[in-house]
């Protein structure tokens, strides 16, 4: 008989979920300084760019809210229970966040929302892509080690954000040196895309699977925290 693993123990998932609970506090944390800070900077310098970033922030701070408020829960059963919930919150960010961006590019392109000269924006855009993808991928392992689909799809969002803050990074900075303003529309225009498939994908609760796993003796794992064979996670 093929022995098949048990996967983390109790004491491992109410570790693994006290570590999402800890990044996704810095996460909020650090969007919320984000925003405030984008969307201060580009209301000064009039720059449509700097405030769609700082929205982005916003939306990326109501995603990980509701993560925090899954793993709130102490108990295993009850953090799989708002599971489903959380993914659609996140789906709808993820929605939001690509119909926002659309709409930004396209007013970029058309000559009416160009991104303007601002150096805290620059900084602001410089400090996000060098700390985001540290939070994106500590959450992520967690996240697939304790078979959460939220906590992954919600590191995708996090993820999704460094590649605006490299989008964002590098229109200003074109744009200010080389005077290249469509740069940042067109490759905000392709995260759009990414951001529909990622919400479509955490819509339909693929990327983890947070079900118990048979043994071969009809034993499952404990209290569920484990992936199922076939699972991006896995």
């Amino acid at each position: 008989m093929t022995a098949i693993s048990l996967g983390p123990t109790p004491a491992r998932c109410n570790a693994l979920a006290k570590r999402i609970r800890l990044l996704v506090a810095a996460t909020i944390t650090y969007n919320v300084i984000e925003a405030v800070v984008a969307i201060t900077a580009g209301t000064i310098a009039s720059s449509t760019a700097l405030i769609g970033f700082g929205l982005d922030s916003v939306i990326e701070v109501s995603s990980a809210t509701a993560v925090a408020w899954q793993f709130s829960a102490r108990a295993h059963a009850l953090r799989e229970a708002r599971e489903k919930t959380t993914l659609r919150i996140i789906a709808f960010s993820f929605f939001t966040l690509a119909a926002y961006v659309s709409i930004d590019a396209v007013r970029a392109l058309t000559g009416t929302g160009e991104a303007d000269r601002s150096i805290p924006g620059i900084v602001i855009a410089a400090l996000s892509l060098a700390i985001m993808p540290f939070l994106s991928a500590a959450q992520r392992r967690a996240g697939r080690e304790l078979g959460s689909a939220s906590a992954v799809a919600d590191s995708k969002q996090t993820l999704l954000c460094t590649y605006l803050s490299a989008v964002l990074l590098g229109g200003l900075v074109l744009n200010a040196t080389l005077g290249w303003s469509w740069a940042d529309p067109i490759a905000a225009l392709i995260i759009a895309v990414i951001a529909v498939k990622e919400g479509r994908d955490a819509w339909q609760g693929k990327g983890c699977c947070a079900a118990p796993v048979a043994t071969g003796a009809g034993v499952t794992a404990d209290e569920g925290c484990s992936c199922q064979a076939g699972c991006d996670c896995c």
